[in-house]
């Protein structure tokens, strides 16, 4: 089976396990989420080999060199060969910064409390 020379950018997207559906493959196109060589991508953008692909998903951004297209859903270990992951490692834990969790249910927080997470945060 011979690689299309290009393939839409929501269909390889999908096609590669970016996500899990194809329509949200391309509504992360509408929503701006999608870029292909620093440009916002439309769904029906075609991407070639050498490409990058950048997609913000799940709350951090990943970047990929093309080196094949696919527009039909491929295997984990075969989707892995067709892309050079870029995206840089994320940052230790210690450098992210804490949040202030409350148990559910306990209420308003307390003058106190608001002290203490304001002072957390840095405020």
């Amino acid at each position: 089976m011979e690689p299309a020379a290009t393939a839409r950018v929501d269909s390889w997207t999908w096609a590669v396990r970016l996500f899990k559906t194809r329509s949200q493959a391309t509504a992360a196109c509408r929503a701006g989420h999608v870029r292909v060589n620093g440009e916002r991508a439309k769904s029906a953008q075609p991407v070639r080999p050498g490409d990058e692909v950048r997609v913000r998903a799940q709350g951090f951004e990943r970047i990929l060199i093309v080196t094949r297209t696919v527009s039909k859903r491929v295997g984990a270990d075969v989707a892995v060969t067709c892309f050079l992951d870029q995206t840089p490692p994320p940052p230790p834990r210690e450098e992210t910064a804490l949040v202030a969790l409350r148990d559910r249910g306990a209420g308003r927080p307390t003058k106190r409390e608001r002290r203490d997470i304001e002072k957390l945060r840095g405020h």
